[in-house]
């Protein structure tokens, strides 16, 4: 029940039986008509025809075969329409109103994305049947039932933060019609306009999902792994640009837990981050369900426990998104693709590995590598076709480079984004990456060795796969195919310098990847990060420009979001390296919504380092030796620079990036190496803008998990 008043009702603002704000107001019959023919122009979408289970999940079909319960929605608003005419014609009011009829209607359950779309659509219907006159708002009160849960989704949230635009209020002319209906004709139209807005939602994909401890053994030791429904790695998930993903997960592990989304940029959402910055673990018994969504992504990614070295027992997957029919990608499609999950391996367990680091240790050099969480795995094709393997560095630290025997590698996707496609023997893969490449099947038919070894460390690990073309039955032949020359960085840095974003190529929205000019904007500012490991308290740990890292009790984000204080450690870290005492903070970065940031990473030691920021691709502008100059510059590829989420930092060396601030929220930049990670090495960029709006960041989730400090607070 709402008391609507001018007070609050031109202002957006609704208020419950006990006087408190509610956010389950209606905006008025305008802003509802405004919202739907913009979105009607900008955000036509299409929801694709198969629904099922499996490796994408449970998938929730919110297009035609969704429309049914909708229908008693459209009736009902049908019958009320010849209540509210009088009303709408004696002037009460533009703002809708919804009189109780005098009917005892039928429970219809209705899913959020469908009520998202349903109670809007019947508003515009309303709007096209019976157009209202502009008059003084409604001052009765009105019985409006709307399901709470109807305020947490995407859409609702797009309503209120255009409804509360000053600037869109503005420009909202009220319609000024003959309050006559139009023909039955033109009702037919609008009811097909209504059902055809109703399918086009983006599907959702649940997922239950419980983590536990389980023996595992991939090395031929018996250990102790960290399970996902009883798999080693995880499920896979796949999905389509655009998809809602709800993922409910279930801690039975002797320890909190949280999963991050690694590449996944959640667009406006950092909420749904799943690191110790963003969100409160899990705790033993508990759970928390994720809801984001593949927002404008196509590609290939990974997610991964981001706690306590849990990511050394296993808990990680493959998340690949691909693209909607309507987006092309620059390849004919594939016959197939596999996913390959690479990393390095340790038989010690996480808390071993996590007490050693604890006590001022570095940890051992690994025992092996994986595919998929095996030795070996087994790939089959067919000849005279074409694949695509995803591959993705999982590991703690180790770089990897990766071939396949007799066969080049055509470079089709990094991370997300579509390069232009260079062919290669091998590829260096760095912990934290991924890349896809193109394989086709066009030697003799027999076995090839699929090969991936340790790069640049004194490990010389390698793991042997088969690409198998389809009945044949001779082996691979001859010795394995040999990696790059020795351990050289140039040789890897070259290659990195080869990879070239391609211009042309659509992006995940249509419109070409080079649409957006980067090296003709000017940069707000320069930051310029340089690790190194300093004994702090006569204890090893990483550091960013002298600053380690500390988890608080309270998450960064809800210390921002309640207005904490003493949590966070503003600006405390320098913008560059300033020669201070090593010390521990918890240092956050303030920055601007739609800033252009120039960041570069130094690394001052003698081993390859591997950096990673959420929320974000950027594009890597240079890669250069030695101390960085401004006047290293000129050396940027301003035209055509990759874009990535992972950037390499050979030794001694530095990596420039560019970076377009144009995602609100408390965003973190790490080492992806996870030792370097859990040891200090990284901090949070708090993107915002005084202009509060859900256009821009979407509130704190009704289900979001309170610890620390924010215990107790409403939300």
């Amino acid at each position: 029940r709402f008391q609507h008043s001018p007070e609050n009702g031109s202002k957006g603002r609704s208020t419950d039986e006990t006087g408190e704000r509610d956010q389950s107001f209606l905006p008025s019959s305008a802003e509802l008509e405004c919202w739907f023919y913009e979105s009607i122009e900008k955000k036509g979408k299409q929801s694709t025809a198969t629904a099922g289970a499996g490796r994408g999940g449970t998938r929730r079909e919110t297009g035609w075969p969704a429309l049914s319960p909708t229908l008693p929605l459209l009736l009902l608003f049908l019958l009320h329409r010849r209540r509210s005419t009088s009303s709408t014609r004696n002037g009460l009011g533009s703002r809708l109103a919804f009189a109780p009829l005098p009917l005892k209607l039928p429970f219809f359950f209705l899913h959020p994305a469908q009520l998202a779309t349903s109670i809007p659509v019947l508003h515009c219907l309303r709007l096209l049947i019976a157009p209202a006159k502009s008059s003084p708002a409604i001052k009765r009160p009105v019985n409006l039932p709307v399901p709470a849960l109807l305020r947490f989704t995407p859409l609702h949230r797009e309503l209120r933060s255009r409804s509360r635009d000053p600037s869109l209020r503005r420009g909202m002319a009220p319609r000024r019609c003959s309050s006559t209906a139009p023909p039955a004709a033109s009702v037919l139209v609008v009811l097909a306009t209504a059902i055809a807005l109703v399918g086009a939602d983006d599907p959702y994909r649940y997922f239950t999902w419980t983590v536990t401890y389980g023996p595992i053994n991939p090395l031929g030791t018996n250990q102790q792994g960290i399970l996902i429904n009883g798999q080693f790695p995880g499920p896979r998930i796949d999905c389509v640009t655009n998809d809602n993903l709800i993922v409910n997960v279930i801690n039975k592990l002797d320890e909190p837990f949280l999963i991050t989304w690694n590449g996944i940029k959640q667009r406006k959402n950092s909420w749904q981050d799943g690191v110790a910055g963003t969100n409160c673990p899990i705790l033993p018994g508990a759970n928390y369900t994720y809801k984001f969504q593949s927002k404008d992504q196509i590609g290939t990614f990974t997610y991964f426990p981001s706690l306590a070295m849990h990511r050394a027992a296993g808990g990680f997957g493959a998340l690949n998104v691909y693209q909607r029919p309507a987006i092309p990608v620059p390849y004919p499609p594939p016959a197939g693709d596999f996913t390959l999950l690479v990393g390095d391996w340790y038989k010690a367990g996480h808390k071993q590995l996590r007490q050693t680091l604890d006590a001022g240790g570095a940890l051992p050099l690994p025992d092996g590598l994986l595919i998929n969480g095996m030795q070996s795995a087994n790939f089959v094709g067919d000849l005279g076709k074409t694949y695509l393997f995803r591959i993705s560095n999982v590991g703690l630290k180790t770089s990897i480079n990766f071939r396949i025997q007799n066969h080049t590698l055509r470079l089709a996707e990094v991370e997300g984004t579509h390069p232009v496609q260079n062919v290669y023997d091998s590829l260096d893969v760095h912990v934290g990456q991924s890349v896809a490449v193109l394989v086709t099947l066009e030697k003799p038919p027999q076995d090839y060795a699929v090969v991936a070894s340790t790069r640049f460390s004194p490990a010389n690990l390698t793991v042997v796969g088969t690409l198998h073309y389809t009945g044949a039955s001779s082996r691979a032949p001859g010795p394995l195919p040999a990696g790059p020359p020795g351990q050289s960085f140039d040789w890897s840095m070259n290659q990195a310098r080869s990879f070239r974003w391609n211009l042309t190529a659509s992006a995940a929205r249509p419109n070409p990847q080079g649409s957006f000019h980067y090296g003709t904007i000017p940069t707000s500012r320069t930051l310029v990060f340089a690790s190194s490991a300093p004994q702090i308290a006569g204890k090893r740990l990483c550091a960013v420009n002298s600053v380690s890292f500390v988890n608080p009790d309270t998450p960064l984000k809800l210390a921002d979001n309640f207005n904490i204080a003493n949590v966070i450690a503003w600006d405390s870290v320098p913008p560059r390296p300033d020669g201070g005492a090593p010390r521990q903070g918890t240092p956050v970065v303030r920055l601007n919504l739609h800033e252009f940031v120039e960041i570069v990473f130094q690394n001052t030691e003698n081993e390859l380092q591997s950096w990673h920021l959420d929320g974000y691709d950027f594009w890597v502008v240079g890669y250069g030796n030695g101390q960085w100059a401004e006047n290293n510059r000129q050396t940027y590829n301003l035209v055509d620079a990759q874009a990535r989420h992972t950037v390499q930092v050979y030794p001694n060396g530095w990596s420039a990036i560019l970076v377009s601030l144009d995602n609100q929220g408390m965003w973190n930049l790490r080492s992806a190496s996870w030792d370097r990670q859990y040891l200090g090495q990284q901090l949070y960029l708090r993107v915002w803008t005084a202009q509060q709006s859900f256009s821009n960041e979407y509130s704190i989730p009704t289900n979001a998990i309170l610890c620390g400090r924010a215990v107790g607070l409403p939300h």
